[in-house]
């Protein structure tokens, strides 16, 4: 069969990025995107959850009754790849994929992989306090928080930028590219100065020198003083914010037309989230799908928050 529309979307076995997927195929048909069958590429580290993912989108009744994929006549595909953001060689092996199977190129791609670890010392006990997470880092003889920060960054920051980085050589001009970020990388928490940086940047190695400052800090224990929250998610998501700004203007002054913007999908009740969100995946997934298949006009390099642009 021959797809007039592809897309991929990254950590998508299960949480937002499944529910992403799914709304997708319940979107695309009335969507100014759709011109004939899409294919939809779910991607997820582990094979067996990402093939689960599929088989149970496959067998889901919301798309059933919809008639929305195509074993029940709908338009929409969805197959599973592998992708680990944590690891550039799977990054390149799925673009060097999809460039193979889709010489044209795709039209979207939607970056939701992502981690969350326990605060900044997973070691530590839950809801200990700075004190007591720091005490357990010097009886291990080990600098847990400046290892979460290590691990947390090379994910969600340095991650989600190789894939940024990958995904744009195959997407068609004009397509679109989600990066998934959080409203917990607002700047409210930030000193002055350091607000000011993130906000004069406007560039990719200026936003990725914050997150190296981040991580130094944090290895020197004086993060506070600098003016940094003591949070690796948050930052990390900052980063993905600044970055994804910043690949905006970069492919707008080459003359791109592709859209190219961030987005939180708000605090969602997931693993991540522990169970303690307050939006239903389907609810979160509602700002992604719209920026990645909706009418937005040419906006780009925009972060969005309950399917409008707000300040960073």
């Amino acid at each position: 069969m021959s797809y007039t529309r592809v897309g991929a979307v990254t950590g998508a076995n299960k949480g937002i990025g499944q529910a992403i997927v799914r709304n997708l195929a319940l979107q695309y048909p009335k969507s100014s995107f759709n011109n004939g069958p899409l294919l939809v590429y779910l991607s997820a580290r582990d094979q067996s959850r990402g093939e689960e993912a599929v088989e149970s989108l496959q067998s889901d009744s919301q798309l059933k009754r919809a008639k929305a994929l195509s074993e029940d006549g709908g338009l929409t595909t969805i197959r599973y790849h592998q992708l680990d953001i944590s690891d550039n060689k799977s990054i390149d092996d799925f673009a060097a994929f999809l460039k193979k199977e889709h010489p044209d190129g795709i039209d979207f791609a939607v970056n939701n992989a992502g981690i969350a670890m326990d605060g900044f010392g997973e070691l530590a006990p839950r809801g200990a306090t700075p004190t007591q997470r720091k005490t357990s880092a010097l009886i291990s003889g080990i600098n847990l928080d400046a290892n979460v920060v290590k691990q947390t960054l090379h994910t969600n920051y340095y991650g989600t930028l190789e894939a940024t980085r990958q995904f744009l050589s195959v997407i068609r001009d004009g397509g679109r590219l989600v990066n998934v970020s959080s409203l917990a990388g607002s700047l409210s928490k930030y000193s002055n100065n350091l607000r000011k940086s993130f906000l004069d940047a406007k560039t990719v190695p200026e936003i990725t020198a914050l997150m190296e400052n981040f991580k130094e800090a944090v290895k020197n224990g004086n993060e506070k003083q600098q003016g940094w929250p003591s949070a690796a998610y948050a930052v990390s998501k900052a980063g993905v914010t600044g970055m994804t700004k910043a690949v905006a203007l970069h492919e707008q002054q080459k003359g791109s037309k592709t859209l190219i913007n961030a987005c939180c999908p708000g605090y969602v009740n997931t693993d991540m989230s522990k169970g303690n969100g307050t939006k239903t995946p389907d609810q979160g997934a509602q700002t992604p799908v719209l920026l990645a298949l909706g009418d937005i006009g040419d906006q780009s390099g925009l972060f969005w928050h309950c399917e409008k642009p707000i300040e960073w």
